[in-house]
This record gives C-alpha cells, sequence and structure tokens, in this order.
C-alpha cells in the first residue's frame, strides 16, 4: 500500500474545494487537493455566472479573505452588472457572466501555482479514522489503486457526486454531473461513521447553439458602464462586455409542460427528494404559479469562444422529445438548437447540524465538510464554506480555534449559523434577508469588515494588506475633512446625510478639500455617512448579541440535568451542541426560558435540582438578561 503524508487533505475541486485548498495553503499546511478529473477543477456545473442578490457579497467577503473567485471572475467575466442599483446600498450585489471556460482554466491555474499545495487526480473510495478515549479521529483518505494519503485534517468537498442518479423523463444515469460518474465509498463511510445522510435534488436547463436562435424576437441586457469589478485588487476589467438577452415562456408552453407532467420525473415518484424552492424547475413554475400567463427567460453567452448559451429560467427533467418542442414554442428559439439537454441530479448529503460553527465535525475529529455536502447550492456558499473549513483545518493544526464570522461580521458568518444551528429542509440559498445586520454587510466594505482579520490570520498577503491599510488611511482622512467643512452653518457630514445631497455636489462646493479622494473612498464615506444613523442602532443589536455570545456553554455541559427543562429543548440542544447563549438562542422551537435555565446552570453548577430553585433562578437570569 502506498502512503502519501500531508497536513491537510481536500477531497474534491469544485468551488468549495478549491477555496478550502487554497485557504489552507495560505496559512502554511502542506495541502493534498483531490479529485477526479483534473480536467473539472473549478468547472461551473450551471450557470455560467458569479454573484448575484447577497451571492456579490459573499464573493466579495471571499476576497476580503484573500479568496480566489473575486480575482478569477474579474479576469474572466464577460458581462458585469449591479443588481438592485436603483435600491439602498445594502441591496446593491454585483453579479458577473462568465467565460465559463477561462474561468475553470483560471482557478486551476491558479491552484497549481500555489506554494505548499499539491493537486492530483485520485478517486477516493474511502476514510481512514481511529478510535482514541472514545473519540473518533480523522487519519486520512483511501484511494483508488492501493494508495492511502495520511493527514490530521480531511475536508470533504464532493458536490453532487455521492450516489448521484441524474433524470432526464424516465430515462436514469449514475452520474454527479452530465459526463461523469459517481461514487458511493464515502457515503457508505459516512454512514458507517454514525453520520446522518439524506438526499437533495437540483437540476440544470438546456444549451442552445447560438447561431440558431433569433435574437430579433428578444430584448438585449447588456453590462453596467462603467463596470464593477469583484476583487478589491482589481483595477480596470477585461473588455468588451458581451450582452445577455430575454425572452419568455407563454401559455402554449405552460400547457405542453402540463400535457406532460406524467412523463416528469418530479411528478411521477421517481424523484422524491426535496429540490430548491427559490429555484423551481419550469415544471414546478407551471404548476405552483399556475396564474403566471409567462416567465422570464435569460439567453446567457457560456464564453468568448463558444456558440453555446445557458437558458437560465428553465431548468427541468423533461424527457428529451419535450424539451424539444419546448423550445419551438419560445419567441426567438422556434429553431434553436438543443446542444445540451436538462437534466436533474439526486445525490447525498450531510444535514449540517452534525458540525461545528467552524465545519469541523462533531462525530470525527480532524473531518471538515463543505459546499453542497453540507445541504446547500451555489458556487458562491460552496467557496464560502470551503474557504471557513479549510482555514478552520489548518488552524486547528495550530492549536488555534476555527474560524468563526459573527452573523454582524459577514453573510458568510450568517450562512455558517444558520448551517449548523438550524440545519436545512431544502437546498439553502443565501439572501439578503436572512442577514439582520445587512445594513452593516454591504457588498462595497467587506474589506473593511475582514480584511484586518484575515491578515492577523494569514490568509491576506502584504500587498492585499498594503493597499487595505491606505484606503483605510484615505477614508479616515476624507471623513475627518468632511467633518470640519460647513455648509450654510451645517457641518458637511450632517448635510450630506440629507437624500438630495451627494458626495459630487460637495466635491462641487469644495474641490480642493474633497477633490483628491478616489471613488471608491468617496463612496465608502459617502455610505458610512447616510446611514450612520441605521447603522447605530444595529450596533446597539450586536452589542446585545455579543454579550450573549459572551456567555460560554461548556463543551461537556449536559442538558439532561436540568431537570424541570422540555425534552424537546434537551433533545435539540444535545443534538445541536451550541457554543454559547446567542446560537442556543437561534435554535428551532427554543424559548427564552429554555436559555434562562441553561444561564442559570452554566453559571452555578451546583445548583439544586428543585424545581422552585430553578423556577427562581432562570427568572432572575431573564430578568438580567434582558435588563443588559
Amino acid at each position: 500500500m502506498n502512503r502519501y503524508d500531508y497536513d491537510v487533505i481536500v477531497v474534491g475541486a469544485g468551488h468549495a474545494g478549491t477555496e478550502a485548498a487554497a485557504a489552507a495553503a495560505r496559512l502554511g499546511a502542506r495541502v493534498a487537493l483531490l479529485t477526479g478529473n483534473l480536467d473539472t477543477v473549478g468547472q461551473m456545473s450551471c450557470n455560467p455566472a458569479i454573484g448575484g442578490v447577497a451571492k456579490g457579497q459573499i464573493v466579495r467577503e471571499i476576497d476580503a479573505l484573500g479568496g480566489l473567485m473575486g480575482e478569477t471572475i474579474d479576469r474572466t467575466g464577460i458581462q458585469f452588472r449591479t443588481l438592485n442599483s436603483r435600491k439602498g446600498a445594502a441591496m446593491h450585489s454585483p453579479r458577473a457572466q462568465a467565460d465559463k471556460k477561462a474561468y475553470q482554466f483560471e482557478i486551476k491555474r491558479r491552484i497549481e501555482e500555489t506554494p505548499n499545495l499539491d493537486l492530483r487526480q485520485e478517486l477516493v473510495e474511502d476514510l481512514l479514522t481511529e478510535t482514541i478515549d472514545g473519540q473518533e479521529r480523522i487519519l486520512g483518505v483511501r484511494v483508488r489503486g492501493d494508495a492511502d494519503y495520511h493527514a490530521k485534517a480531511v475536508v470533504l468537498t464532493t458536490g453532487t457526486f455521492l450516489q448521484a442518479i441524474m433524470h432526464t423523463g424516465e430515462a436514469k444515469t449514475a452520474g454527479g454531473r452530465a459526463g461523469e460518474g459517481t461514487t458511493s465509498g464515502i457515503s457508505n463511510a459516512l454512514l458507517r461513521l454514525g453520520f446522518r445522510v439524506q438526499r437533495f435534488k437540483t437540476g440544470t436547463p438546456a444549451r442552445l447553439n447560438s447561431r440558431t436562435i433569433d435574437y430579433s424576437k428578444t430584448d438585449i441586457q447588456p453590462g453596467d458602464d462603467p463596470p464593477q469589478p469583484f476583487s478589491y485588487m482589481t483595477d480596470s476589467l477585461p473588455g468588451p462586455q458581451v450582452p445577455c438577452w430575454i425572452t419568455y415562456t407563454n401559455e402554449a408552453v405552460h400547457q405542453l409542460i402540463r400535457e406532460n407532467l406524467h412523463r416528469a420525473p418530479m411528478y411521477t415518484g421517481q424523484i422524491q427528494s426535496t429540490g430548491p424552492r427559490y429555484c423551481p424547475s419550469i415544471e414546478d413554475k407551471v404548476v405552483r404559479f399556475a396564474s403566471r400567463d409567462r416567465h422570464q427567460l435569460f439567453l446567457e453567452p457560456e464564453g468568448r469562444n463558444t456558440l453555446e448559451v445557458y437558458v437560465n429560467g428553465i431548468s427541468t427533467s423533461l424527457p428529451r422529445d419535450v424539451q424539444d418542442k419546448m423550445m419551438r414554442l419560445i419567441p426567438g428559439l422556434e429553431k434553436a438548437q438543443i446542444m445540451r439537454y436538462g437534466y436533474a441530479v439526486e445525490y447525498d448529503f450531510c444535514p449540517p447540524d452534525q458540525l461545528q460553527p467552524w465545519f469541523e465535525t462533531k462525530t470525527v475529529e480532524g473531518l471538515f465538510f463543505a459546499g453542497q455536502l453540507n445541504g446547500t447550492t451555489g458556487y458562491e456558499e460552496a467557496g464560502a464554506q470551503g474557504l471557513i473549513a479549510g482555514a478552520s483545518a489548518a488552524l486547528r493544526l495550530q492549536g488555534k480555534p476555527g474560524l468563526v464570522l459573527g452573523r454582524e461580521a459577514a453573510y458568510m458568518g450568517v450562512l455558517a449559523d444558520d448551517l449548523v444551528t438550524c440545519g436545512v429542509d431544502e437546498p439553502y440559498r443565501m439572501f439578503t434577508s436572512r442577514a439582520e445586520y445587512r445594513m452593516m454587510l454591504r457588498q462595497d466594505n467587506a474589506d473593511r469588515r475582514l480584511t484586518e482579520l484575515g491578515h492577523s490570520l494569514g490568509l491576506v498577503d502584504e500587498a492585499r494588506y498594503s493597499r487595505f491599510t491606505k484606503k483605510m488611511s484615505a477614508i479616515e482622512s476624507a471623513t475627518k475633512i468632511l467633518g470640519q467643512l460647513r455648509v450654510e452653518n451645517t457641518p458637511a457630514d450632517k448635510h450630506l446625510r440629507r437624500p438630495e445631497v451627494t458626495w459630487a455636489s460637495l466635491v462641487d462646493m469644495f474641490p480642493e478639500s474633497l477633490g483628491q479622494f478616489d471613488a471608491e473612498v468617496a463612496q465608502q464615506v459617502e455610505f458610512d455617512t447616510k446611514y450612520s444613523g441605521y447603522i447605530a442602532r444595529q450596533q446597539v443589536q450586536v452589542d446585545r448579541q455579543n454579550r450573549m455570545a459572551d456567555k460560554v456553554i461548556p463543551t461537556n455541559f449536559s442538558y439532561d440535568s436540568i431537570t424541570s427543562m422540555r425534552t424537546e429543548a434537551k433533545q435539540k440542544f444535545s443534538r445541536i451542541r451550541p457554543i454559547n447563549l446567542d446560537q442556543a438562542g437561534r435554535i428551532s422551537g427554543i424559548t427564552p426560558a429554555d436559555i434562562a435555565l441553561v444561564l442559570a446552570y452554566i453559571e452555578n453548577p451546583k445548583l439544586s435540582r428543585s424545581n422552585k430553585a430553578e423556577t427562581t433562578l432562570a427568572a432572575e437570569a431573564v430578568t438580567g438578561t434582558e435588563s443588559e
């Protein structure tokens, strides 16, 4: 048996795996990134785009921590847009169409150039563990071909490939992505180790040949002018931008689908797994939104050097002949040639309430999960989890705590907390509405929230940090100057809070004082000033949350010892094992009285078991907590 030794092993080289491997390597760990196919490193399995509502914020946060995704899309994007630009700053979300192959190749190049990181083509078939003092501990992985990889930390980022089945109508094929296979060894290992394993479903639409589309029957959707980059390290973007196009389904399309629901795997019982509610198949749209007479479709080019077009909005697992007929009924697509048919895929995942907040499993020490294995969907969500898991794996090997970002610090923190605290009952996708502090978590200030932390951990290099510190110095200077200026006896910063006043209008008044600052610095000062009242109110809530987070729950705390606690609460606490009262309070079904009982017991371990004493102390705990 051949043996290879590393500090960290990452299994899977998709968006989660590449960010995980790169993060661990930046922290000095010797990393092996194992993938079944070197030709699909960083591949976009579904839509050829990065970012979007809330997702764009995540990409900027990944970039602020030194990750790969932001700079890669800037180098390979073909169209850049800021979504919700007419709304408030907290809702602005960058999105970019990618040159799909260029993005994939750029990720692979960056991985290959990363110090401390070895990229290898291997099929992982089993997990190696040992039991010490009753605790299961990871040793490494076994790969096909009589070889073992040993490491003290393993990060699984297996995507949709665990016991995966693809569906197109009645036809079923083993595989997690068109043209690729599946694996059962890792699923079997997880079950053997005691993990709960469940099934989810996702899907993808057809791809068309652009030369067969009649664009005169569609509406053009150009990119922004000027386009805005994702990465804080990008000064300019490649051009020219490529337009997308919009068309719509119609009643004829809907009638065709209704007539063929008996052949749709989601409606015949062939697929029984839960799919993403917010990104339904066209079959689901027609059934669930029966009153709608049309649904919007986006025709998105897959690159500069291909004619393949992704039809966003018409994900389907209907049979091939129905997909052919469906396209003939859509304006502009009457003669369009399908190059790849849409399909659905079912796959195994592990409910994420089996994880610590830094994505290490509770069952096996040193084993981390990230990406769709945790029940999420989306490249951006996967990349965020990968970075957290990879960084945490390396940090834990250094004897340090794993990377935990608060809900007030990052969308990445909201994502991690939602997963490990609440679990999932459908594939998880990030929305701005999930972030209660979204006024503070804007896409424009991700570096101000995270880059200092990233540098202190070793995730952010000196070049990025130097640029960041210069920007922070300029923001401080601009803010100070603004506070010293006056407009008709009103301080200029207060004047800027008025809706009709902009930074540009103040520059016209004070060109020598304010004209020296670049657009990025000016934007930060303007947003900080205009939303200062809202941010201050949110900070009060954050401070209250942090006081609860300071109430740490011991890892060996026995919830069964609280005799008057509800059985449901005991079961949920024992399964999720919250690390503090703040996390405990967000568990579904947990009441303030449950939190008060836990607080009473952790502050007084010798508390009498009498219900009277518990009730009294619980009441005092609630009063004390609320009075803070």
